[in-house]
């Protein structure tokens, strides 16, 4: 274990939500919920004003209508998404080279690989630093949190959200986790829990009074250790530089373990649009897929599956991925999902999967941007779209042949004029990422 705070974690806030408030006036300090907009569509984030609603991410979006509807509902804009995790990434790796991203909005930094000893005070004003970095290379905000495993870390930099800063010092691990959930283990799933509220678990400290072998013949060898160990505060995990495979993939971790099979499906098919259009921009094809899913013990299983051609077809990659799907067990849920592509191409098997175009995505961890053609077959809220004569803007909604459109932009410095259009009005076309 370590003698210093020395691995940081930074989670931006309400990350897609956050971004569409920077970019839309209208929308900063009112309810956005990012996700898919369709029946069958998932959040995948919502921001602060509408989390006292109820509304959290992989939460259907028909029980988010419900629950909030008066919220701006936004299809998402992944392009936007990944220029602001590409400055926020590149600025971690000026204060370390052993950076680990979890996903487009958080990652681990070891500053240990930068050097000299790191003390509290240290730790504390470099994390303060980097927020200051971040908010003023991106306008959005960050919650680091920092001490002497990942477990800590984490934790951390969940509990002063948002825009929080906690370093915990070496020593007081305990102190903070012990009065906790047990939940808040990021090896316990809903399963686990149940066990062991089952012997009088409720709490971190708690699970710290039951003995190791009694965790092991309630949980299994490696699980009953693990937990023994991280009751303990004692996590060994190293923070892992990220190397760019010859891929293209999709991943999220989930706020809450995702467990019905629907949603998951639904969560992969998404994935899987975002995917296929990452592949279309840059003149690619792919012909294997690959399923990643992570457990709540942390355990994580990968399957892929070889298709009879290359392809970019978001239905043939989504199809792939939940017959893969299928065949893992979610019964304790799933953590984590990502859904990747390899073996890639700059041609396509035309004749193996000649389908008419695809619908925009409906919901995603990671939600699809729209095709950047001029003129798009549907009209996505939450879209960046550009008028000859009035200049750039937003989709506001479509329906009945019309499409209103805000027009704002970051710059604007005051919610901009809606005007509604035919859907082939000459003049309007949707914004080249």
């Amino acid at each position: 274990m370590r003698d210093q705070p020395t691995v940081l974690h930074l989670d931006l806030d309400a990350f897609f939500a956050a971004v569409e408030q920077r970019d839309k006036p209208s929308l900063r300090g009112k309810p956005v919920i990012v996700g898919g907009i369709g029946p069958r569509g998932v959040v995948a984030t919502a921001s602060y004003e509408a989390r006292p609603f109820g509304v959290g991410s992989a939460m259907s979006m028909a029980q988010a209508r419900a629950l909030c509807p008066n919220a701006a509902f936004l299809a998402g804009r992944f392009s936007a998404y990944r220029e602001v995790s590409t400055i926020v990434m590149d600025t971690l790796g000026r204060l370390s080279e052993v950076c680990e991203p979890i996903s487009l909005d958080e990652c681990f930094v070891d500053l240990a690989a930068a050097g000299d000893r790191w003390d509290t005070g240290r730790v504390r004003a470099v994390a303060a630093e980097l927020k200051a970095a971040v908010h003023a290379g991106t306008g959005l905000r960050a919650s680091v949190g920092a001490g002497t495993s990942k477990l800590v870390a984490k934790i951390a930099s969940d509990l002063d959200k948002p825009d929080g800063l906690r370093v915990v010092p070496p020593g007081a691990e305990l102190e903070l986790i012990g009065p906790m959930p047990v939940r808040r283990i990021w090896s316990v799933g809903p399963a686990t829990e149940a066990r062991l509220r089952q012997i009088g678990v409720h709490t971190v400290t708690d699970l710290g009074t039951v003995g190791e072998d009694d965790l092991v013949a309630l949980l299994g060898g490696a699980h009953g250790r693990l937990l023994a160990q991280l009751a303990r505060a004692e996590d060994t995990r190293p923070v892992t530089a990220h190397r760019e495979a010859k891929s293209v993939s999709v991943e999220d971790t989930f706020e809450r373990d995702l467990v019905d099979r629907a949603t998951l499906a639904a969560v992969v098919d998404r994935m899987a649009a975002v995917v296929t259009a990452r592949l279309r921009e840059s003149g690619l094809s792919a012909r294997t897929v690959t399923l990643k899913a992570r457990k709540p013990d942390f355990s994580t299983l990968t399957r892929s599956a070889t298709l009879p051609g290359p392809t970019d077809d978001g239905r043939a990659v989504g199809a792939a991925a939940r017959r893969l799907l299928a065949a893992v067990d979610t019964t304790d849920g799933l953590r984590l999902l990502g859904v990747g592509v390899s073996g890639l191409t700059d041609w396509t098997q035309e004749d193996l999967f000649d389908l008419a175009p695809e619908p925009a995505a409906e919901g995603s961890a990671e939600p699809a941007e729209p095709p950047a053609d001029e003129r798009p077959t549907r009209w996505v809220p939450g879209q960046d779209v550009h008028h000859r004569r009035l200049g750039a803007g937003w989709v506001w909604g479509s329906g009945l042949g019309r499409v209103t459109v805000r027009f704002e932009t970051r710059e604007s410095t005051e919610p901009g004029p809606v005007r509604t259009f035919a859907v082939d009005d000459p003049e309007l076309g949707v914004t080249r990422a």
